[in-house]
Formats: C-alpha cells, sequence, structure tokens
C-alpha cells in the first residue's frame, strides 16, 4: 500500500505548535527559536496523512557584501521527524522554504548546519571556517593596559548605525532588523551591554556579555556579540573583559562572538594562551547568480572583465558567462564556451563572499582555471572576509 502523499504548506500558529513538539523530539531538546522567530518569519511545515513530520522557517534579512546589503534568506529551526528520515524530504522542503522569499526577492541563502554534505550537494558552500576562543582573564587583563576609551553600560539608540557600517566592512553580516534586540534578549536574558567610545564623542564599540556557569563547573564570561571601529576600540573591550580577573578566570567568545583574524591571538603573551574549538559552519547558497552580482557592492577602482562557466544547478552541465567589474558595479552577462575559469555553484558562493584568500587556496578547493585568472577574479571580492555575526 503506497504511503499517503506530502503536503507542503505555510502553517498557521495550531500547525507551528504542533511541529515544536516535532522538533523537541528530533532535536532531543527544545528549540526556543521557533517561537522566537516564528512571528517574524515564514513558517512551513510538511504533512503526511494530516501529521506534521518535517519543518522550518525562512527569514528574509539582507545581509552584507561588498559594503551593500543584499536580499537574503537565513534558514532556521529546520527538522525532519526521526522515522521519516532517507526519503530527501528536506531537499524538497528546503525548496519550499526557499520559494516564498525568492519571491520576495531573496537572491542568497544562508544556513548555519551540521549537515554540510547534505547541503553541500543542493549547491551551498561554508565560506569560511568557524571557531569559539577561550582565553583566561588573566591574560588579558596582563597585556591590554589603560586608554582613553570610555565604557558605559546599556545600548543607545545610535548603535543601529554603528552596527550597520562595520556590518558593511564583512561579507556575509546581516543588516539587523529592527526585532533583532528584543530576539538577543530573549535568547540572553542574563547579558549585558556596553558601548565603548572617546569622551564626549560617537560610540565606536559595542559589547554583550554574559557571566555563566559551564557544567564542568566555575565560572566564566560568555561574549555574545564584539564589534569594533579600530584597535585602540577593540584593546579598550578586551581590558574590559580582562578587569574581571578576581572573580571569572575565563572568557569564551562564541562561534560568532569575535570577528575572524589575528585580533585576538597576535597581541597575547603566550603561545597557546587563547584555546581554539570549531563548529560546523554557516553556509551560502546563491539562489541568482546575475541578481547576486548586480546587488552585490564591488571596489571602486576595479575594472575587470572575464569569462568564467558556473555548473548549471543539477551538476550536469556549465553555464557561460561574461563578469563585467566596473565603477564600482558588477554584472554577469551571457557568454560562450570559450571561458577560462570553471566553478561550481558551491565555489561561487565561495568567492562571492571572499572566502579564497589567494589563487592556490582556490584551485586546491577546485576552482579550474589559469592561475592568473584566478587571481584575477579573486581581487573582485578579497577586500572584505567573510563572517557572520548571528547563530540562528
Amino acid at each position: 500500500m503506497a504511503a499517503p502523499p506530502l503536503v507542503f504548506t505555510e502553517a498557521d500558529d495550531d500547525v507551528w505548535h504542533e511541529y515544536d513538539a516535532l522538533a523537541r523530539r528530533a532535536y532531543g531538546h527544545p528549540v526556543e527559536d521557533i517561537t522566537r522567530l516564528g512571528r517574524h518569519a515564514d513558517r512551513r511545515v510538511v504533512l503526511r496523512d494530516g501529521k506534521v513530520i518535517a519543518g522550518g522557517l525562512g527569514l528574509l534579512i539582507p545581509q552584507w557584501f561588498g559594503g551593500r546589503p543584499v536580499p537574503s534568506a537565513s534558514l532556521a529551526c529546520g527538522c525532519v521527524a526521526p522515522e521519516e528520515r532517507g526519503e530527501r524530504i528536506a531537499a524538497r522542503l528546503t525548496a519550499e522554504r526557499l520559494r516564498p522569499l525568492r519571491d520576495q526577492g531573496a537572491v542568497l541563502a544562508t544556513v548555519w548546519t551540521s549537515s554540510t554534505n547534505y547541503v553541500r550537494r543542493m549547491g551551498w558552500e561554508a565560506p569560511t571556517t568557524v571557531f569559539s576562543w577561550a582565553v583566561p582573564t588573566d591574560e588579558l587583563w596582563r597585556v591590554f593596559g589603560e586608554s582613553d576609551i570610555e565604557v558605559h553600560h546599556g545600548g543607545v539608540p545610535r548603535l543601529s548605525p554603528l552596527w550597520d557600517t562595520l556590518a558593511g566592512q564583512w561579507n556575509g553580516t546581516w543588516q539587523r532588523p529592527a526585532w533583532w534586540s528584543g530576539w538577543q534578549q530573549a535568547q540572553h536574558p542574563a547579558a549585558g551591554t556596553y558601548h565603548f567610545g572617546p569622551s564626549g564623542g560617537e560610540p565606536t564599540g559595542v559589547l554583550s556579555v554574559a557571566g555563566e556557569r559551564p557544567p564542568a563547573g566555575g565560572r566564566q564570561l560568555v561574549v555574545h556579540d564584539f564589534w569594533a571601529a579600530d584597535h585602540a576600540t577593540a584593546s579598550a573591550m578586551f581590558a574590559f573583559l580582562g578587569r574581571h580577573n578576581s572573580r571569572i578566570p575565563a572568557v569564551v567568545f562564541q562561534r560568532t562572538g569575535l570577528p575572524p583574524g589575528p585580533l585576538l591571538q597576535h597581541t597575547l603573551r603566550r603561545t597557546g594562551a587563547a584555546a581554539a574549538r570549531s563548529w560546523h559552519p554557516w553556509m551560502l547558497r546563491v539562489l541568482d547568480l546575475r541578481r547576486a552580482v548586480e546587488l552585490r557592492g564591488w571596489p571602486g577602482g576595479l575594472d575587470l572583465v572575464l569569462p568564467l562557466a558556473v555548473t548549471s544547478d543539477d551538476g550536469r552541465g556549465t553555464e557561460n558567462y561574461v563578469l563585467r567589474v566596473a565603477d564600482g558595479r558588477g554584472e554577469l552577462a551571457d557568454g560562450d564556451s570559450r571561458a577560462g575559469l570553471t566553478l561550481t555553484r558551491g565555489q561561487f558562493a565561495v568567492w562571492y563572499a571572499g572566502g579564497y584568500r589567494s589563487a592556490a587556496a582556490a584551485a586546491l578547493a577546485g576552482v579550474r582555471g589559469d592561475p592568473a585568472a584566478i587571481t584575477k577574479l579573486l581581487l573582485a571580492t578579497a577586500d572584505r572576509e567573510p563572517w557572520l555575526a548571528d547563530y540562528f
């Protein structure tokens, strides 16, 4: 006897409550964001014979690329009932979750997932590795001294422009929506927010931090948000954290809590003072290649014309283009079959996010073509590094 057909549908409150119960069973623990984010999201579920067997939510939130916000779909809180796995329901559900967001203009899609190989086969790729960091407060206290930067408890209304200014210096960061602060307060009710800046001047940094008791015992500070406009502000923020050393032995920067790069490691006195832990990454998919190229920002002084080929959605062929960048604008026009560079959809996403830092790295990742042509391609997006500062 054939199984009842699957029904993919938008969820009302009652159906979403059923999905919440399913997710608790599938994840093995409550998933609070199902309720917290549900009111801001498109909610999709899969029904079999009237019973919820899978679901997830999608958020239409722009992400900064090249200094411009690009419409993007952030997928969160997705799962399939354990007894229904193995039938590619997740792949079909992902397409259904993206469809309404694409209709609203999304040209990119982002997800945090531990199932990296599964989503990679659907054209997603990780632009960068993701780490959390732990460092002794004594180390911060000894290294980072006094400064003229002042610290004040609490946020201020003008922090939003600061976030947008600093977020635009990276590729992949959210253009945080109006409901972001309330969501974070619900996620981290014990966290305190501090802003930093010169006396009488505009804020140049913001820090969100909470005291926690880890399972192993003791106490630690957990940094959830760390934004600094310059080295002086970052140093003042590290010094502030170090001043907790009399009561708290360690500071942990959660997986999204510290920008990539040697901001911290190059300043510590002792090699190995900071311990890193690798996490599953955020992954990016370009839903509309042409619109994504058109909407992102590009280096103003770059003048580039480069043929390239990108594997088609089904992976069986290639689509030929010419990438043109001039005067801070980009275009992906039709090309011919003589393209000297070939990228998969996933490699295109990594390049788009500035994830390849050298031609050698791109070639090792599988980008095919002349090294000189690869170098030209990378110059178009290498002015900013990939970083997604929000975990959802």
